[in-house]
C-alpha cells in the first residue's frame, strides 16, 4: 500500500499530524437556518448540507486549513445509510459520502504544497444503533459501512477514520465493511479508529481501553486512540495504557473540556491555550503523533496545536512496521507479538491474558452440549437463563475463558449459537471459546461477539480447505485459534507426528499473517485407559510433543481437554489420573487446559503414591518378568479406587487439635464444619489471635502450594473465599477500640486498577477497622486519580495498595509517580502476591518522595500503624524508624513471598531504606511526617 499520508506519518521526521476540529459545532456557529438543510424534515441532517448549502460545509474547511491543520474530516460522521434512513435519505448514502469527499478533497488541494501537504479523513461515525445491545445485526451494519467507504474512497480521502466508536462490535463491523470496500474498489488506504471512553472510564458498552486494544491489536490498523466525551484531563490514563502497550501510532482528539449547559446549550470551557499544554505532555511524555479537536473546538483551538506541531516531535515509540504481516502479503519475520503488548483474549468488558501468572489459562468446560448433560438439557428447553447461569458458575470457579459448543443432533447450531452468546457477553466478564467442527456455528457466534475470542478447532483432515476458512474467521474477527493435530492421515499419535503437524500450521498460519501468538496447538490427549498396547504410550507421547512444540515453535500456545486421557475410568481414578497428567503437561509447557474444577484435584491432596502410579501410567514404566507383566499401573489404578466414590467425606478430622482443623479447613478450602470449629476456637481464644496465627498459617501453606505448581487456582480461589467466610464468622465477636476510628488515624485501602482480587485487603479492612482505625476501603479496579480523591477528602495517615497480579505491581509503581506529580508523600503500604521486597524496598522507593513500605500480612499493616500514629502525634519517629531498620533487614534475607491466590492481596508492612524520618510543620496536612530527608 503506496500512501502519501502514510509517507508524511512515519517520514523520519515523525511530525505530529493535526487534525481539524468540531464540524457540529462550527456549523452551528453559521446560525444555519431549515433552508439551508433543504427543509424542516433535513434539519439537524449536517450531512445534507453537502447537497443543500454545500459552502457552509466549505466554510469549516478553510477556517481549519487556515488555522493550519494537515487533516480535515469529511462532514460524513452520520452518513451510513441506517442514519440517513432517520430523514429518508437512505438511498443517497453513496452519493452523499461521495459528494463531501470530494468537497473536502478540492479544499485541502488548494492549500497543500509541498512543505505542507494536506489530507482527507474520510468520518465513519458509530450511528445510533449498538450492534451488542442488539439493536442491529452485524450484516446490515456492515454493509452499511460498505456504501458509506466506497463514497468516501471514490471521492478522493486519503485515510479512513473510524471515530467516537462506543461498541467494539460496531468497529468490527465497519472495519469489516471497509475491507469489503478495498476490495470492490481495489483501493487500499490507511485505517484510523478512535474510541470514545466516557467519564466513568470505559466505551459506552462498559469496554476498558484495556479490552479495546486486546479487540484490536489483530486488525491492520495504523492509528488508534480517542476522541469525544472528555477534555484531554480524562483521557489520560487511556493514553497511557496506549502508549505502553499499544503497536499503533496514537491519537489524541479531545473536547474543548465537558460541556456545560447554559441556556440549553453546550458550552466548552476549555480554552486553546489549556488544549495546547494538555497535548503538549502527550506528545512529548507519552508519544502521541496526532492530535485534533473535537466538540466545542474551534480553528483558534486548532491554530494553537498547529503552532505546537511545528517544533515539538513525539516521544519515541516503537511502532508496528508498514509491510509487516500478511495484511501486505508478507510473512512475518518474527513470530512473537509486536513490541509490549501482552497477548490476551477478551470478553467487551476485559482483557484475559494468554500468559496466566502462576497459573495456566482454564478453560471451562460445562458450556458444552456434546460433553454435559446439563448443557444439552438445558439447550434442548432453550433454557438460555439457565445456561448464562452455568456461565456465571464456572466465573466464580475460577475460569479465564468459557468453553461455548452447541453442536446437537437435530438443532439448528447456527441459531443456538447466535442465541446462546449474544446472552453471554453481556452478562459474563469472561472471553468465549466458540468450539465447533463447523464454522458457520463459529461466524454465527463471531457476529455477536464484540470481544476476542478463540475458536476450536481447526486442523487438516480435510486438507487445506477447512483449516484455511477457520484462519480467514480469525483475522476477519480478530481471534485466536486452537489447531489439533489431525491431518489427511487421521488423528496424530506419535510425537513426532504431532509436531510435524503442528511445524506444518505454524508455517502456514504465519504466511497467512496470523501472527504465533494466536494459536494454541491442541495435542489431542488421547486415553490410557484402555488397556490396548497401542494405548499405553499416548501419555507419554502427548507430553513429548507439547515439549517439542514449546521448544521449537516460539511464540505459540498448547491448549488441551484433558479429561479425554482417563476415558473410561470410574469417576474417582479419572479425576486422579486427569490431575496428575494435567501437572505433567505444565511441567513441560502447557499453557492452557479445557477442564472443569470439579474434574481436577491440588497435587497437594493426591497421596504421593497414588501419584507415583499415575505417573507409570502416564509414562507407561510397566515392569516385566520376562514375558510377564509383573506390575501394570492400569490395573493398580483401577484396584486402588474399586468402590470408591467422588461424593465428598467430612474432610476434617474432628479429632485434630483446634488450630490444625482452622488451618486445614483453609488449605482444604472446606467450609462444611467451618462454624462449628470456629466457635469452639472461641472457647479458648480471642478473634485476631484466631485469624493471626490458626487462619492465616492455613493460607500460608495454600501459597507455598500455589507457587510450586501442587495447587491450581481454582482451589486456591475456595480456600480464600472459605477464609472470608471464617473472618465473617469471627468479626461480631471483635471489639472495636473506637466507635468510628477516627481518634487513632485513618488508612485509605484499594485495590488498584485492572485488579479483581479483594479478599486481602478486606481482611486488612477488618483488622485495622477492630482496632480503632477509619479505614476507607475504595474496593477493587480502582485508578489512582479515585485513590487521590480519597486521600483528600478524609486526609488519610497512609494508604495502602493491593493486587495479586504481576500487571498490579506496574500499576503500583505508576500510581507512586502519579502522587509524586501532586505533591503527596503520606506513608504507601504495598502489598499483594506479586510483589517481593526487593521490587518494594528497590524499585518504589526510589520511585516516590514519601515512604514505601512492603506488606507482608495484615496485622503488619496494624503493627505499622500502631508506631506511625504515635510518632507523628509526638513528633518523635524513634520507635517508628527502629521498627522500620529491624524489619527491613529480616525482610530482605526472606524469599521473596509466594503467589498465594488473594492471602494477602492487600497490604501489610514492613520497609525499604535505612532513611531517617523527617519532622514536618504540624499543620502541613498533605505531606507525611514520615518521609526522606
Amino acid at each position: 500500500m503506496s500512501s502519501a499520508f502514510l509517507d508524511r506519518l512515519h517520514s523520519p521526521d515523525r511530525p505530529v499530524m493535526v487534525f481539524d476540529g468540531a464540524m457540529g459545532t462550527n456549523l452551528q456557529v453559521q446560525n444555519l437556518t431549515t433552508d439551508d438543510f433543504g427543509g424542516p424534515e433535513y434539519e439537524g441532517c449536517n450531512e445534507y448540507l453537502v447537497f443543500t448549502n454545500p459552502r457552509a460545509v466549505e466554510i469549516v474547511h478553510r477556517g481549519f486549513l487556515e488555522a493550519g491543520a494537515d487533516v480535515i474530516e469529511t462532514d460524513t460522521f452520520g452518513g451510513t445509510a441506517i442514519v440517513l434512513a432517520e430523514y429518508d435519505l437512505a438511498d443517497r448514502a453513496y452519493e452523499l459520502n461521495k459528494t463531501a469527499a470530494a468537497l473536502a478533497r478540492r479544499i485541502a488541494d488548494e492549500y497543500s504544497t509541498p512543505d505542507h501537504p494536506r489530507f482527507v479523513a474520510g468520518s465513519m461515525g458509530p450511528g445510533t444503533k449498538l450492534p451488542t445491545l442488539g439493536h442491529i445485526d452485524f450484516d446490515t451494519l456492515k454493509d452499511s459501512y460498505v456504501e458509506q467507504a466506497k463514497g468516501l474512497i471514490d471521492g478522493g480521502v486519503d485515510l479512513m477514520l473510524v471515530e467516537t466508536c462506543q461498541d467494539v462490535l460496531q468497529i468490527k463491523a465497519a472495519l469489516n465493511g471497509i475491507e469489503e470496500a478495498f476490495t470492490v474498489t481495489g483501493t487500499r488506504l490507511p485505517l484510523m479508529v478512535s474510541v470514545t471512553m466516557e467519564q466513568q472510564g470505559t466505551m459506552l458498552v462498559g469496554t476498558e481501553m484495556a479490552a479495546a486494544l486486546t479487540i484490536l491489536e489483530p486488525y491492520p490498523i495504523d492509528i488508534l486512540g480517542l476522541n469525544c466525551a472528555t477534555g484531554p484531563d480524562l483521557m489520560k490514563d487511556h493514553v497511557k495504557h496506549l502508549a505502553e502497550q499499544s503497536p499503533f501510532v496514537i491519537s489524541c482528539i479531545p473536547n474543548a473540556g465537558l460541556p456545560e449547559n447554559v441556556g440549553g446549550n453546550a458550552v466548552y470551557r476549555l480554552t486553546p491555550m489549556e488544549l495546547r499544554m494538555s497535548l503538549m505532555h502527550f506528545i512529548e511524555d507519552l508519544g502521541v503523533q496526532v492530535i485534533g479537536g473535537c466538540c466545542g473546538t474551534r480553528p483558534e483551538h486548532i491554530a494553537q496545536l498547529a503552532e505546537l506541531a511545528k517544533d515539538l516531535r513525539p516521544k519515541e515509540r516503537p511502532v508496528r512496521g508498514l509491510s509487516v504481516g500478511a495484511h501486505s502479503g508478507v510473512p512475518l519475520p518474527d513470530p512473537r507479538p509486536a513490541l509490549n503488548y501482552t497477548p490476551a483474549a477478551a470478553s467487551i468488558y476485559s482483557p484475559q491474558p494468554y500468559d496466566q501468572d502462576n497459573s495456566f489459562l482454564i478453560v471451562g468446560e460445562r458450556l458444552n452440549a456434546s460433553g454435559s448433560k446439563k448443557c444439552r438439557e438445558m439447550l434442548n428447553a432453550e433454557d438460555w437463563d439457565g445456561l448464562v447461569g452455568l456461565a456465571k458458575a464456572q466465573v466464580k470457579e475460577g475460569a479465564h475463558v468459557l468453553d461455548v459448543n452447541v453442536d446437537y443432533v437435530g438443532r439448528d447450531g447456527e441459531h443456538d449459537m447466535h442465541e446462546l452468546v449474544s446472552r453471554l457477553v453481556t452478562n459474563v466478564t469472561l472471553p468465549l471459546m466458540l468450539d465447533s467442527t463447523e464454522w458457520q456455528k463459529m461466524e454465527a457466534g463471531l457476529k455477536v461477539a464484540g470481544g476476542k475470542c478463540i475458536l476450536n478447532s481447526t486442523n487438516y483432515e480435510d486438507g487445506d480447505e477447512r483449516f484455511f476458512k477457520v484462519l480467514e474467521l480469525a483475522k476477519k474477527y480478530g481471534a485466536g485459534i486452537v489447531v489439533g493435530t489431525i491431518d489427511e492421515d487421521g488423528m496424530a499419535r506419535s510425537a513426532e507426528k504431532k509436531f510435524q503437524i503442528a511445524q506444518r500450521a505454524y508455517r502456514d498460519a504465519l504466511e497467512y499473517g496470523l501472527p504465533a501468538h494466536e494459536i494454541f496447538f491442541d495435542t489431542l490427549a488421547l486415553p490410557i485407559s484402555t488397556g490396548i498396547e497401542e494405548d499405553r504410550v499416548n501419555g507419554r507421547e502427548t507430553i513429548e510433543s507439547i515439549r517439542l512444540i514449546r521448544e521449537n515453535l516460539p511464540g505459540s500456545h498448547i491448549m488441551l481437554g484433558v479429561s479425554n486421557v482417563s476415558f473410561g475410568l470410574s469417576p474417582v481414578a479419572r479425576v486422579t489420573l486427569n490431575s496428575v497428567f494435567l501437572h505433567e503437561a505444565i511441567q513441560v509447557g502447557l499453557d492452557g487446559a479445557i477442564v472443569s474444577a470439579a474434574k481436577i484435584l491440588p497435587l497437594a491432596k493426591i497421596d504421593p503414591d497414588h501419584q507415583k502410579i499415575c505417573r507409570d501410567l502416564i509414562y507407561d514404566r510397566r515392569e516385566f518378568d520376562g514375558d510377564i507383566v509383573s506390575y501394570d499401573p492400569l490395573i493398580k489404578l483401577t484396584t486402588l479406587f474399586e468402590g470408591k466414590s467422588l461424593k465428598k467425606k467430612e474432610a476434617i478430622a474432628k479429632d485434630l487439635p483446634i488450630n490444625e482443623q482452622l488451618k486445614q479447613h483453609i488449605i482444604d478450602g472446606e467450609r462444611i464444619g467451618l462454624d462449628d470449629a470456629l466457635a469452639k476456637a472461641l472457647e479458648a481464644h480471642p478473634p485476631l489471635e484466631i485469624i493471626n496465627t490458626f487462619l492465616l498459617d492455613g493460607m500460608k501453606v495454600v501459597g507455598e502450594l500455589f507457587g510450586s505448581g501442587q495447587m491450581q487456582l481454582p482451589f486456591v480461589l475456595q480456600s480464600a473465599q472459605t477464609m472470608k467466610a471464617a473472618v465473617a464468622y469471627l468479626e461480631p465477636y471483635m471489639e472495636k477500640s473506637d466507635s468510628d476510628g477516627s481518634g487513632k488515624g485513618t488508612f485509605i485501602i484499594a485495590t488498584v486498577k485492572g485488579d479483581v482480587h479483594d479478599i486481602g485487603k478486606n481482611l486488612v479492612d477488618i483488622i485495622l477497622s477492630n482496632n480503632g482505625y477509619k479505614v476507607v476501603n475504595l474496593g477493587i479496579k480502582q485508578p489512582v486519580d479515585a485513590i487521590m480523591q480519597a486521600y483528600r477528602e478524609h486526609h488519610a495517615d497512609c494508604i495502602a495498595m493491593s493486587g495479586l497480579l504481576v500487571k498490579s505491581t506496574a500499576f503500583m509503581k505508576d500510581n507512586l509517580e502519579t502522587f509524586n506529580q501532586e505533591g503527596i508523600t503520606v506513608p504507601v503500604i504495598l502489598g499483594g502476591a506479586a510483589l517481593t521486597p526487593k521490587f518494594v524496598h528497590e524499585d518504589c522507593q526510589n520511585t516516590y518522595s514519601g515512604r514505601v513500605v512492603y506488606g507482608k500480612d495484615a496485622f503488619s499493616d496494624l503493627h505499622f500503624m500502631d508506631k506511625l500514629m504515635p510518632a507523628k502525634a509526638a513528633e518523635n519517629w524513634d520507635d517508628l524508624q527502629g521498627f522500620l531498620d529491624e524489619a527491613e533487614p529480616i525482610q530482605k534475607a526472606e524469599s521473596p513471598p509466594l503467589p498465594v491466590g488473594e492471602q494477602t492481596d492487600a497490604s501489610q508492612v514492613e520497609t525499604v531504606q535505612n532513611s531517617k524520618f523527617k519532622i514536618q510543620n504540624p499543620a502541613d496536612t498533605t505531606r507525611s511526617d514520615a518521609v526522606d530527608p
